[in-house]
């Protein structure tokens, strides 16, 4: 079977871990040239040596997103090197959990400022060179939590359906050039993140869930890849919720 991204240069932010790195695995099988941007240099260097074990071309990066020029230095690196940007996987993200009464604004403005304005500055820094190619993929890290709400996420909730509204924005003002902009809506991933939540809190999800378990990284790495591939190639402006049926 051919690879379904051969040779496409792809971005994706917050892939040391979790989501981010089952991501940067599924698109480095696939044939992509990886670019791995994290907080820390050792788990950015042990994700590009994954991507690499697989045969892929993979860099890394040390990349606060919500550091403008550090995105687009790191941008300008990227395209100086490979000529191109193909794709872009906005996926880093934090939680700050309290409810309403207890959020303090350090913890809502430090969700808002990854969470959305990290996805604002990684997009603005790639548009550019996508539309000059004429071709390119955006794809955004929402989740369920921005679709439906949840207890005590004030902050994560209001970015994951911001991230919702820029897909739908940025797919109506770039879909016409070449550039396709789409969103995952991931469930509750068996991830880093979620593993921190209590037992009873991860039992009383699961069984929200129609499948009765948690999602896999994997299984959500594998509809990015697919929505970066030509396969994809009329989907735009959408939200894939990739839960197993948490809403039913």
């Amino acid at each position: 079977m051919t690879a379904r991204l051969t040779n496409k240069v792809s971005i994706i932010t917050g892939a040391a871990q979790g989501i981010g790195l089952a991501t940067a695995l599924k698109f480095a099988q696939e044939g992509a040239i990886v670019i791995v941007c994290d907080l820390k240099q050792p788990g950015v260097d042990d994700a590009v040596a994954q991507c690499r074990a697989l045969g892929a071309k993979a860099e890394g990066y040390v990349v606060d997103v919500t550091q403008r020029a550090r995105v687009d230095e790191v941008v300008a690196l990227v395209k100086t090197q490979f000529g191109r940007i193909d794709v872009l996987v906005n996926n880093a993200g934090i939680t700050q959990d309290a409810r309403l009464q207890k959020m303090t604004l350090a913890q809502f403005d430090k969700v808002i400022d990854v969470n959305l304005r990290g996805v604002f500055h990684c997009a603005q820094s790639v548009v550019d060179t996508m539309l000059a190619q004429g071709s390119g993929v955006i794809l955004n890290a929402s989740s369920v939590v921005g679709l439906y709400g949840n207890f005590g996420q004030t902050n994560y909730a209001a970015s994951k359906f911001g991230v919702i509204g820029f897909t739908k924005t940025w797919s109506r003002e770039l879909g016409p050039k070449g550039v396709r902009v789409n969103a995952v809506a991931p469930g509750f991933v068996n991830t880093p993140m979620v593993a921190a939540m209590p037992e009873k809190v991860l039992a009383d999800l699961s069984a929200k869930v129609a499948m009765r378990r948690l999602g896999k990284p994997e299984e959500i790495a594998n509809v990015y890849a697919f929505l970066a591939s030509d396969e994809a190639s009329y989907i735009n402006g959408e939200v894939i919720e990739v839960s197993g049926g948490i809403a039913l």
